[in-house]
């Protein structure tokens, strides 16, 4: 395995307190098909970290990894499109996405 590149990518939620306490139990106990199916994409780690109604993801991936391949994985999974049917009754569009995009990444603009 050759060394792992890291993404980082952001979304809100909707702005509602009752939601994003019901978006973050939901991530307390990830449907286990879900996990699979990141696992499966050549994701190695992968975290969420909120602040407001502002959430950034972490991805840490190796080599089999493509935004593309996922995309086409998930959309044949079942049950990654009922997780992201039910996450999206929680989520939010970025101001400035495009119509059904969700997660987007972020641009590193600095690194120590």
């Amino acid at each position: 395995m050759g060394n792992l590149k890291r993404y980082c990518l952001a979304l809100d939620l909707v702005d509602d307190e009752q939601s994003i306490a019901a978006y973050e139990e939901h991530h307390k106990k990830v449907w286990p098909e879900i996990l699979e199916s990141i696992k499966e994409s050549g994701i190695q780690n992968m975290e969420i970290y909120r602040i407001g109604n502002r959430l950034s993801m972490i991805m840490e991936v190796d080599d089999s990894f493509s935004f593309e391949k996922k995309q086409q994985a998930d959309a044949q999974n079942p049950k990654v499109q009922e997780w992201e049917k039910l996450m999206w009754t929680f989520q939010k569009p970025l101001p400035f996405a495009q119509k059904g995009e969700k997660w987007m990444p972020m641009k590193k603009i600095f690194k120590l």
